[in-house]
């Protein structure tokens, strides 16, 4: 005799858990090759010059203010970054019967996850538009003695493993803050989420005029 499984409970979702959180981990990694290739493509060079002194040493610096370009090249991926942990947390959060502590590990093994795939993407890309300088090799002469060069912009605000570790760190810091914040904000302790946990039941109302209405035996 074959027995038969039960209806499956109400509200439960279609997707498992686990399932849901490796979604959304590849969504946001998919996301942050975007974020590179964008940000390679509006990221700010940095102009300069190379040229030979008085005695024929080179020597070289940046033109104006670009040498500004150093920091707002790795502000704008860290900008970009951080709008996508603001925005990824919030559309998690509609997912409403897999609320909980999966998706926060979710969220933030995905978004170091793009932070990292942004980095390893706009770094190549910008090297490929701009080139590498090469100050030694520069194409100085006595008839030229100047030479200018678009340098490709830094992904990371130094080379110091800190400094690298904090702009991969930091999108997935925020974006843990804005679901907690969604969550200190629910009215139900389990989210909405499933499984439902039981309420608490509701007192019951007792008008004032039964309450004062005496007993007949």
């Amino acid at each position: 005799m074959t027995g038969s499984s039960g209806p499956p409970l109400a509200g439960a979702p279609r997707m498992s858990r686990a399932r849901a959180v490796v979604v959304v981990v590849v969504g946001l990694l998919a996301t942050g090759v975007l974020v590179g290739g964008l940000w390679a493509w509006i990221a700010p060079p940095i102009h300069g010059v190379v040229a030979l002194d008085h005695t024929r040493e080179r020597v070289h610096d940046y033109l104006g203010t670009e040498s500004e370009h150093f920091f707002v090249a790795a502000f704008l991926m860290l900008g970009f970054l951080s709008v996508v942990s603001v925005v990824a947390p919030v559309l998690v959060w509609q997912w409403r019967e897999h609320r909980g502590p999966g998706m926060v590990a979710g969220l933030s093994i995905g978004l170091v996850a793009a932070a990292a795939a942004a980095v390893a993407v706009g770094a190549p890309l910008v090297r490929l538009r701009y080139g590498v300088v090469d100050f030694a090799g520069a194409p100085l002469t006595h008839d030229h003695p100047v030479y200018y060069f678009a340098q490709a912009p830094p992904v990371f605000f130094g080379r110091g493993p800190l400094q690298i570790a904090a702009t991969l760190l930091l999108p997935a810091s925020t974006a843990a803050l804005v679901y907690a914040l969604l969550a200190a904000a629910a009215t139900r302790d389990d989210l909405g989420g499933y499984p439902a946990a039981p309420q608490p039941p509701t007192a019951v109302t007792v008008s004032p005029d039964a309450a004062d209405t005496p007993s007949r035996s």
